[in-house]
Parts: structure tokens; C-alpha cells; sequence
């Protein structure tokens, strides 16, 4: 079996032989890591492209931009519409196909206009066992995955961004705000910015990871199962309160389970299905 250093070596000779890469980047671990290492072998032809829609959390742009100054990429940011897009909005079951036919869209587009025939995104081994639909977008716009192809774990990218010293190699996981709105349940602008405003009222409360699950008037908090005790201690249970309904909700619960990444898939990936 490869070692992780032999990984880093193929990855490292895999972008040195594209001469020119656009990455998706979305100033998490995975497309941080593989930012850095296309930086690192083809310097300014390396190229970042963050996706800028009411999907993504202002925290979250402002965090790819100090990244990619960091790491001294060319960072692009691009406009996308998926929320304009009613199949999107609607929240199928396969909305992420619907989100990434247009970033990714976009990206090729980006790509093109920059003379880079290589669009690249951080999906690695470990995101295989999620539900998924946007792989399909990704193979439809031709998008690459080294990390993948290459048999990079989550485990393996965070130890790899570790050595490298990338700040964010021990960030938490961190999807796209869509993602805490039952399959079914339409996804506004508005919807969007009171889940963000939620979760950033968690985190200036010291749970750093964590989700506001939308339920229409009802706001379902996740937190790490030993931080869960802590939502009831009166002063903290008085903000989150306070913030949760002055932000629109009416009723505040906690989930007694826990974070648990890709909660709303599990009923998809349920044995038997």
C-alpha cells in the first residue's frame, strides 16, 4: 500500500504535469491542501476559484481569502446563481447536482477565459461513502480530483496540511448552508442568512462545530456530544435563546445525538436502500 509520502509524491508529480490548474477552493482543509501543493509546483498558474452565493457564510469567503493571500495564489471569486435555478431551490434530494453543474460550470468557464485547460476539486476517498450528486456535475464538466485518484483519506489530508503548516489543517468540516434544510424544504436567501447568523452566534459562544438544522419556525442545534451539556448551563442558554429568536425562529432544540456530518443523508444511506 502507498505511504502517505509516497501520496504527496505523486500528487506533487501529477500537478507539476498540468502546468496550469484551476482549483476549486473553498477554504476548507481539502481544497486548502491541494491549493497549496498546486501553488507549490506551478506557482501563479495555479489558480483559486471561490464560488460566492447566499450558500456560502461570509465567515467562510473572508477565511478563503485570507488563505489564498497566505499561500500567495491568484484567488478568483465568482459570482453563481444556483438559488435562481427553481430545481435548486426546490431542494431535491439531488440539489447538490443542480449547485455544482453551476460551479463548476462557472469554473470551466474561468478556466477557459485564463488559457487552463485543468479544472480541480478536493474530493477525496472518505467523501465517496456520502451521498454525493454532484460527482456527476464533476464528470460532466470534466473536473478533476487528484486527491482521489490518488487514494488521499480525510486523515491523510489533514496530517499532509499539518506538515505544511496550513492553518486550517485541523479545521472542522464545513458544508455549504444549504445542507441543514430537509430534502423538500425550499431554500431562500432570507432562510439562509438566519441559519448563518445562528451558527455564527454558536460559534462566538465557543462551539466551534456545530449546525442549526432549519425546521421552518424551529431551529435544531447540533454540537460535539460533550459540548451538548454546556447549551444548558442558564447564561448560555439565555443567548442562544436571545440570538435564535431574534433571528426568526420561534422554538430553539437540541439534538441529544450530536454533530454528526451529512445528518439530513441518513435516511438515503440507510442499509437496504
Amino acid at each position: 500500500m502507498p505511504t502517505l509520502d509516497d501520496r504527496i509524491i505523486g500528487l506533487r508529480s501529477l500537478l507539476g504535469g498540468l502546468h496550469r490548474a484551476v482549483v476549486c477552493f473553498s477554504g476548507g482543509v481539502d481544497s486548502g491542501y491541494l491549493l497549496a501543493e498546486a501553488v507549490g509546483c506551478l506557482g501563479d498558474q495555479a489558480v483559486a476559484l471561490t464560488a460566492v452565493s447566499p450558500s456560502l457564510a461570509p465567515e467562510e469567503r473572508a477565511d478563503a481569502q485570507t488563505l489564498a493571500r497566505r499561500l500567495g495564489a491568484r484567488h478568483v471569486l465568482v459570482d453563481t446563481d444556483e438559488l435562481d435555478d427553481a430545481r435548486y431551490a426546490s431542494n431535491p434530494v439531488n440539489r447538490c447536482y443542480f449547485c455544482k453543474s453551476e460551479v463548476y460550470g462557472r469554473a470551466v468557464e474561468e478556466a477557459r477565459r485564463l488559457g487552463v485547460s485543468q479544472v480541480l476539486d478536493g474530493f477525496n476517498v472518505d467523501d465517496r461513502g456520502d451521498h454525493r450528486p454532484g460527482r456527476q456535475a464533476a464528470r460532466e464538466q470534466g473536473v478533476r480530483s487528484p486527491l482521489d485518484e490518488l487514494g488521499f483519506t480525510k486523515a491523510d489530508v489533514r496530517e499532509a496540511a499539518r506538515r505544511l503548516g496550513l492553518p486550517v489543517w485541523d479545521k472542522p468540516a464545513l458544508a455549504c448552508l444549504s445542507s441543514r434544510f430537509p430534502y423538500g424544504v425550499a431554500i431562500t436567501p432570507d432562510r439562509l442568512t438566519r441559519v448563518a447568523t445562528c451558527e455564527r452566534a454558536l460559534r462566538e459562544l465557543g462551539f466551534l462545530v456545530c449546525r442549526v438544522r432549519f425546521h421552518d419556525t424551529e431551529a435544531r442545534i447540533e454540537v460535539e456530544t460533550e459540548a451538548i451539556s454546556r447549551l444548558g448551563e442558564p447564561a448560555i442558554r439565555r443567548q442562544v435563546l436571545d440570538r435564535f429568536l431574534d433571528a426568526g425562529f420561534e422554538t430553539v432544540t437540541v439534538d441529544p445525538r450530536g454533530y454528526r456530518q451529512g445528518a439530513l443523508n441518513e435516511d438515503l444511506l440507510a442499509p437496504g436502500d
